[in-house]
């Protein structure tokens, strides 16, 4: 029996924040011991989040009072990889327009930048992240800048975020206002695009990384992207029907339940015998769609099932009409189906 656990492999976890380590200001259930457990085994950890609106420092703080061990020098923010796009653009110096919060403005000091709130400081750039309270007023500013000629830069392109009371608007949706108002699409530094992983290999120095996330479009797109290793859990925003249904970028190497799979051995999927196998679970896809057969736990089906669908798309994706029969009997009910 193989007794590697799925960490061994790797170095470095490059940890998503929300909904993966914590969901508002609570912890997601075995996340701060898992962490602490990777931790005690010589693995580096790096907490690399799209969430702009925090410092490195108050984020460590919270992680902390959390119990999972973090410093500030562990954060890596889309802040900071924003700040860094702008300094590579800029003079040392520019007045750069923040509509966000003290975690930008704080990353574009650290680069020698000097943040405004005005279009009449003349900015050379105008760098939008998520931030409580954002104002029309300072859209409307960054508006005026970016339509004067000034770069725009926005942190990460997230449409939502995931709370404790369920999704909300995330600055993908924010920026619309100033790229609808403008006519100005923005530079994106944070997941998927590579910014924010250079920033993170930069600072870490990783040579095997794992990245963690809970979504596809923004986590598993990013570390497809860099041409890393992922793993996707699900105590955020992806639901098993959109593993079934994803393109090919968003795909994970693994998938698991929460961060305490890191400590187990990841069970084989293997094909044979007309379809793919996970455990006690046998999936194939039949006359367009997907067949699951077998019994034990739900998430090793869901591997299975996974396995035969994303064989079955190809580089394409899955019709959720053929998947979600599957998903409402065998993986939830422990029911087989034919």
């Amino acid at each position: 029996m193989d007794t590697q656990t799925l960490i061994d492999p790797y170095d470095t976890l490059l940890l998503d924040l929300d909904g993966v380590v914590y969901l508002g200001r609570d912890a997601v259930p075995e996340a701060p011991e898992s962490l602490r457990e990777a931790a005690e085994r010589g693995v580096r950890l790096a907490y690399v989040t799209n969430n702009a609106s925090r410092t490195p420092g108050a984020i460590a703080e919270h992680l902390s009072a959390l119990g999972a061990p973090a410093t500030p020098e562990d954060v890596v923010t889309s802040a900071q990889a924003a700040a860094r796009l702008v300094a590579e653009r800029v003079e040392p110096g520019a007045a750069v327009l923040v509509v966000g919060g003290m975690g930008l403005r704080s990353a574009l000091r650290a680069h020698g930048l000097r943040p405004v709130s005005t279009a009449m400081d003349d900015p050379v750039a105008v760098v939008q992240g998520i931030a409580p309270g954002l104002s029309y007023g300072l859209l409307s500013e960054g508006t005026l800048a970016v339509r004067q000629g000034a770069l725009f830069v926005a942190a990460n392109a997230d449409s939502t975020m995931p709370t404790g009371r369920g999704e909300l608007p995330g600055n993908g949706a924010m920026t619309r206002v100033i790229a609808t108002a403008s006519g100005v699409e923005p530079i994106v530094a944070g997941k998927p695009e590579p910014p924010l992983h250079r920033e993170s290999m930069l600072r870490t120095g990783s040579k095997r990384p794992l990245v963690v996330g809970d979504r596809l479009d923004t986590d598993i797109e990013g570390a497809t992207n860099a041409g890393v290793d992922s793993l996707l859990v699900l105590t955020g925003v992806a639901t098993p029907l959109d593993l079934l249904t994803a393109g090919l970028r968003h795909r994970p190497t693994y998938v698991a339940a929460d961060l305490s799979a890191l400590h187990r051995p990841y069970p084989r999927v293997g094909k044979g015998g007309g379809g793919w196998a996970c455990e006690g679970w046998t999936a194939r896809w039949e006359d367009g769609r997907l067949r699951l057969e077998g019994h034990g736990d739900p998430l090793d089906g869901l591997r299975a099932a996974c396995a035969a669908t994303w064989e079955a798309a190809g580089e394409g994706q899955a019709d959720e009409d053929a998947v979600k029969a599957v998903l409402g009997s065998s993986l939830f009910g422990h029911a087989s189906t034919e």
